[in-house]
C-alpha cells in the first residue's frame, strides 16, 4: 500500500478518503508576489480554462500496482500535494530527522506558486481488467486511429495518468512533475515526459497572441476563457456524457510535433506565409490588414486563385472548413537538443488540446490536416496520447473519487 503524510493529511487505504488541507502563512505570502494563485478547488481543472502559462512540465505515469486501493491512495496523496503546491507551498515537512529524506525535495522553496496549476488525467488504459473500472470507462475513451502522416514513437506515447504542470516559473511546473514522481514511488512510474517553453495558443482575451517556433502567431482564433457558451459547447462534458465521473470534466490530447526548422529557416517569406495562410509579422489574414479580421476564405487575387491557398493551415484547420468543431488549444514551444543522426534541432510543438468528444473534434480535424496542410513538409507527429480529465477535486472529494466509488 502507498504510504505517505502530505502537510496534515494522512492517505487511508482500504477504500476510504481522508482529505487534509491546513495551509500556513506562506500561501498569503506566495499571492503577493509573481503571479496570482489559481484555487485549486473548482468546479473544473485548472489548466484548461485559466490564463495559459509561460512553462509546461508534463508527464505520463504508468501504474506498477495491480491495486485498486494502491490507485485510490495515489489519487489521494497527489490531491493533497496539488493543493499546496499551487498555494505556494512544500508538499510536506522540508526539514525532517537526519536519517529520514524530507517530503518535499525543495528545490521551490521561497518561490510564488507562479499561477501554478496541475492537471490530472486518465488513459485509456488505466481501464483495463487490473483495477476493475471497465465498467466506469466512457464509450469515446478509446486510443486514437493512426492519422496521416504519424511517425509515433510509442516509448513517449500513451500511458496510464497524465499530469500538466503550468506555471510562469519553470522550476515551480519541474517541482509538481518531480514531487509527484517522488509520492508515486512503489505505486507508479514515469513513463515519459516533456518540458515545454512559451505558450502557442492564448486562452483568454487577457493575452497577447504568442508566436510558435516559425515565427508565426497562433491561437489567434482559439477559444478564450471568457467565452463561457463555447466552452460549455466545446469543451466540457455534460450531461451528455455517458460517465457521471466525467461531467464537469474534459479529454485532452498531447501531441509532439517535431519542427524541421532548418528547412523551414530555408523557405522564402512569401512561401511561408502561403502555408499559413496568414502574414508572418502582424498576424493578419492574408485577406485582412490586422490579426482578427475575418479570414475570407472565397476571395480571390488577380490571377484567379483563391488568395488563402487551398492547403493553407489557416483555411484547413478553420471551423468554417469542419462542420464549426473547435477544440481549445494550450500547446507550448519545446526544445529536447539536437537530433544525433542529423545534427539538426530538435525542436517544436508540444501540442495540447481539450475537447467534449476527441473522436469528433481532435480526429476529424487532424485528419484533414494529416492528409492536406501545406505545413506537413516541414513538420512530423513523433507522440500522441488521450486522457479523461475528470471535473475539480473538492476538499472532500479528491481526483478519481467518483471513478472508484
Amino acid at each position: 500500500m502507498l504510504g505517505a503524510v502530505v502537510g496534515g493529511g494522512v492517505v487511508v487505504g482500504g477504500g476510504g478518503f481522508a482529505l487534509g488541507h491546513s495551509l500556513s502563512s506562506s500561501a498569503a505570502e506566495a499571492a503577493n508576489s509573481g503571479s496570482p494563485d489559481i484555487p485549486f478547488y473548482a468546479q473544473h481543472q485548472g489548466g484548461i480554462a485559466t490564463p495559459a502559462q509561460d512553462r509546461l512540465a508534463f508527464a505520463a505515469f504508468d501504474m506498477t500496482s495491480t491495486s485498486r486501493d494502491d490507485l485510490r491512495d495515489l489519487l489521494l496523496t497527489w490531491t493533497q500535494a496539488a493543493a499546496k503546491m499551487t498555494a505556494g507551498q512544500p508538499v510536506g515537512p522540508t526539514e525532517t530527522q537526519p536519517e529520514v529524506p524530507p517530503v518535499d525535495t525543495g528545490e521551490a522553496l521561497g518561490l510564488a506558486a507562479g499561477g501554478l496549476t496541475i492537471t490530472i488525467g486518465f488513459g485509456p488504459s488505466l481501464f483495463d481488467q487490473r483495477f476493475g473500472l471497465a465498467s466506469k470507462k466512457p464509450a469515446i475513451l478509446t486510443p486514437l486511429p493512426a492519422l496521416p502522416g504519424d511517425e509515433l514513437q510509442p516509448e513517449i506515447s500513451n500511458g496510464d495518468i497524465g499530469v500538466q504542470a503550468c506555471a510562469d516559473d519553470p522550476q515551480v511546473a519541474f517541482h509538481a512533475i518531480r514531487n509527484f514522481a517522488r509520492l508515486a514511488r512503489g505505486v507508479a512510474v514515469l513513463r515519459w515526459s516533456q518540458l515545454g517553453f512559451g505558450r502557442t495558443s492564448t486562452t483568454s482575451n487577457s493575452q497577447a497572441t504568442p508566436r510558435n517556433l516559425m515565427g508565426f502567431k497562433d491561437g489567434t482564433n482559439n477559444i478564450k476563457l471568457e467565452d463561457t457558451s463555447a466552452l460549455a459547447d466545446f469543451v466540457f462534458v455534460g450531461n451528455e456524457g455517458d460517465q457521471a465521473w466525467m461531467r464537469g470534466g474534459s479529454y485532452l490530447v498531447t501531441r509532439r510535433i517535431r519542427m524541421h526548422i532548418e528547412s523551414w529557416d530555408r523557405d522564402r517569406l512569401g512561401d511561408q506565409e502561403a502555408v499559413f495562410g496568414r502574414t508572418k509579422t502582424s498576424g493578419a489574414p492574408l485577406t485582412g490588414k490586422s490579426e482578427f479580421d475575418t479570414v475570407n476564405l472565397t476571395a480571390k487575387g488577380s490571377d484567379g486563385q483563391t488568395v488563402i491557398p487551398a492547403d493553407a493551415h489557416i483555411r484547413l484547420a478553420g471551423p468554417a472548413s469542419n462542420g464549426g468543431l473547435k477544440i481549445l488549444r494550450r500547446g507550448y514551444s519545446y526544445t529536447d537538443g539536437i537530433d544525433p543522426r542529423t545534427g539538426e534541432l530538435d525542436a517544436g510543438l508540444f501540442f495540447i488540446a481539450y475537447q467534449k468528444d476527441p473522436h469528433k473534434q481532435f480526429v476529424p480535424i487532424q485528419t484533414r490536416l494529416g492528409s492536406s496542410d501545406a505545413l506537413n513538409e516541414y513538420i512530423t507527429h513523433t507522440s500522441s496520447a488521450l486522457f479523461a480529465c475528470p471535473p475539480g477535486a473538492s476538499t472532500s472529494k479528491p481526483w478519481g473519487a467518483d471513478l472508484l466509488r
